[in-house]
């Protein structure tokens, strides 16, 4: 909603003065020396067609850069910091490690890219792949005794993500558990509601 600020007639000095400040100052600056608004000094320099000066900083094109053909010498101990050639984090593993995800599935480094999720791919998947499967998009592969660590072949279901969705539903959970869960929601919803219409 526009402020009175904003509603009352502009006056001559007023476009005056945004016409002379524009160009370098700030509209809210502006707005606080003629008693305007930020978006009315917009406005108005708008109507005025006004622009603000170029930035004196920016690089023009065809403009070289102030050490272009200088050859930096870094000073200090920084020779002796600096990472060499070749040199691996702390963190680095070879192909062919094996880690666990936050929920318990195994995963092999299969290249070493420095991507994380490239280099890494689900051992399932992998046992998959070694019997000529692919998992197509819109599926995901399921163990079927629900141990994510039995790799056997006749252990893995290719089944569509809908399908794994309702298969971990809430209500394949023993009813004590499915009802705190639900509850647990529907606290979350009140406690959101409330906070909404506290501070709209």
């Amino acid at each position: 909603m526009a402020s009175r600020k904003d509603l009352r007639p502009w006056t001559a000095d007023e476009e005056a003065q945004v016409q002379a400040l524009y160009a370098t100052h700030s509209a809210s600056e502006i707005g606080r020396t003629i008693g305007r608004t930020r978006a009315a000094v917009k406005n108005r320099a708008g109507k005025l067609g006004l622009h603000k000066s170029e930035n004196p900083g920016r690089f023009q094109p065809g403009q070289a850069a102030w050490n272009k053909g200088i050859h930096f010498v870094s000073g200090g101990r920084s020779a002796e910091t600096q990472f060499q050639k070749g040199h691996k984090p702390h963190t680095w593993r070879p192909i062919g490690h094996t880690r666990e995800t936050k929920d318990g599935y195994l995963q092999r480094k299969i290249a070493d890219t420095g991507v994380t999720y490239r280099d890494y791919v689900p051992v399932h998947h992998l046992v998959w792949r070694l019997h000529g499967g692919c998992v197509p998009r819109g599926h995901a592969l399921a163990f079927r005794d629900g141990n994510p660590r039995n790799f056997d072949i006749n252990n893995l279901e290719l089944v569509t993500r809908g399908e794994l969705m309702q298969r971990n539903t809430v209500h394949n959970y023993p009813e004590p558990i499915a009802r705190a869960v639900q509850l647990r929601g529907a606290l979350i919803r009140q406690i959101n509601k409330h906070s909404k219409d506290k501070h709209p």
